[in-house]
């Protein structure tokens, strides 16, 4: 399975096996979870009565998966939907169908061994169009989608115009903030993988850096040598660490993206060319850029799902960095470099990243599945995998019981008859 994942997303085998080993991680979360669905009990303001909540089955859960995690992001919605006592409907990317069958013929063997409905499970290939049509079905109350801020806003619109429920998981504009007291070696490790990790097509790839002016000279002059010499070819050789884009047309706007922040004030520090041999025909393996940029540039502010990495600089104190890393429209995932316990408990304070995940001393990528994942903003406000995540595929129910043989109201009201 990881080698499928390798051959039709192109990232490399450690990732292929890694997005495997997820999956496998998110069943023992789910195995444990099915023992824990649990609500709370209240004390009622009436004598001999109690209170509780309760979480019921919500029924069929619609599922709109990404290209980039074509099996990954499946089970995460998947395993805990089925341990809620739901079933499944699955549209994955139409760029990577092939996983989607492949985990199909698992788990339908699965299923036949413990005697459980094949249907619990199914997919449908397709396009655009089946998206739209899961989204418009009324006998779907919960769709999933994950993806483009645009397709989450055309799933949200159509899901919320039938007043049912919907979990985005959407664009990243992720930042990395490195301050002075940084550990230099520790961050440009996480920038690096942040960036350039999958070819730069995550939705937690680190899109922004933002240095205190005070390192930003060895930081940048660290990171164009390690950029100049990236292992880049095929992903199935060991050692690569860049493996190609998805398709010719990821090559076209990652392209454009370079052309407009340049005319926009940007500066090419290395990268930014597609790699043309005989080895590489395909128009897909480009040199990851590294670009010195400003924030409030509109390409700066937009994601590119592609490796390209943004300088910014910054001066003064952290709160400055902060401000600059929030000043997007998006809002998946956020990390801080530094060994000043004041700088990074401001970063995680109420007045610090307005990120759904933020980080300390590990970069924006490469989140555990224990954790509730996903963003704020134009990210879509959704969660998924661990902590709490599972009640959005569960309807909640507060229950009343009464057993007095007397009828009070609340709020001390009187109905006398």
């Amino acid at each position: 399975m990881g080698k499928l994942v390798t051959w039709e997303t192109g990232k490399i085998m450690q990732e292929g096996w890694g997005e495997v080993q997820e999956m496998i991680d998110i069943c023992d979360l789910a195995v444990g979870l099915s023992r824990q669905l649990h609500g709370f009990t209240m004390h009622s303001e009436r004598p001999e009565h109690r209170m509780y909540d309760q979480y019921h089955p919500l029924g069929l859960v619609g599922i709109i998966s990404a290209f980039n995690f074509p099996v990954a992001v499946w089970s995460w919605n998947a395993m805990l939907a089925v341990v809620c006592g739901d079933v499944c409907i699955w549209k994955p990317s139409e760029k990577t169908p092939l996983t989607a069958v492949a985990c199909q013929n698992i788990i339908k063997q699965v299923l036949k061994e413990n005697q459980v409905p094949e249907g619990v499970f199914s997919y449908i290939i397709g396009g655009a169009e089946i998206g739209a049509k899961l989204s418009e079905d009324t006998r779907i109350p919960l769709i999933s989608a994950t993806g483009s801020t645009r397709m989450g806003k055309k799933v949200g619109e159509k899901v919320g115009a039938r007043l049912g429920r919907s979990l985005l998981e959407l664009g990243g504009n992720n930042a990395i903030i490195v301050t002075e007291k940084a550990d230099l070696d520790l961050a440009i490790r996480a920038i690096v993988f942040g960036a350039v990790g999958t070819c730069g097509q995550r939705c937690t790839t680190t899109r922004r850096v933002i240095v205190h002016e005070n390192v930003y000279d060895v930081l940048k002059r660290r990171l164009k040598k390690i950029y100049n010499d990236l292992p880049i070819g095929n992903p199935f050789k060991q050692g690569i660490l860049v493996g190609p884009l998805i398709d010719q047309a990821a090559t076209e706007n990652y392209l454009a993206a370079l052309k407009r922040v340049v005319k926009e004030g940007g500066k090419l520090i290395t990268g930014g060319t597609v790699i043309e041999s005989k080895e590489f025909k395909t128009g897909t393996y480009v040199n990851p850029a590294l670009v010195e940029a400003k924030n409030e540039f509109p390409t700066v502010q937009e994601e590119t799902f592609a490796p390209i990495l943004y300088m910014i600089k910054y001066s003064g104190p952290v709160t400055e960095a902060i401000r600059i890393q929030n000043d997007v429209k998006q809002g998946l995932s956020s990390s801080i470099f530094s060994n000043d316990i004041r700088e990074t408990e401001t970063f995680l304070s109420h007045f610090g990243s307005d990120c759904g995940i933020a980080n300390v001393n590990i970069g924006t990528s490469g989140a555990e599945i224990g954790g509730a994942f996903g963003g704020e903003k134009e990210t879509g406000g959704g969660r998924e995998s661990g902590s709490d995540a599972w009640k959005i595929y569960m309807r909640r129910q507060t229950n009343t019981i009464n057993f007095s043989s007397k009828l009070p109201l609340a709020q001390g009201i009187k109905f006398d008859l």
